[in-house]
């Protein structure tokens, strides 16, 4: 499963930092990156134990399970805070864009 990385940055450029409802988008972007970096990391993981972890993966139904479990855990644990980068990003973004205003 190839994500694309959301183009945060470029989709936040024409945003305004007094509208709530792009403050949101921001924080949604941010977070749809943190979780695509988890699930790396989550795939990093699961290939570095050349058994597979959560007892699957070893045909091509386990193997798109365990995937989708990899994902799901990942937007899940971005959702929640996660490791913080979401909000380190929205708040850089958002600094960045009342420095330049």
């Amino acid at each position: 499963m190839n994500t694309p990385i959301p183009p945060v940055i470029s989709r936040t450029s024409q945003l305004s930092r007094d509208d709530p409802a792009d403050a949101r988008k921001i924080r949604q972007s941010a977070t749809d990156f943190e979780a695509l970096l988890m699930r790396q990391i989550l795939k990093s993981a699961r290939s570095a134990d050349s058994g597979g972890w959560l007892g699957g993966g070893e045909d091509q139904a386990g193997q798109s399970m365990v995937e989708l479990g990899e994902e799901y855990l990942a937007q899940v644990l971005a959702a929640e805070g996660g490791l913080g980068m979401a909000r380190l990003i929205s708040d850089g973004l958002r600094d960045r864009r009342l420095a330049r205003d």
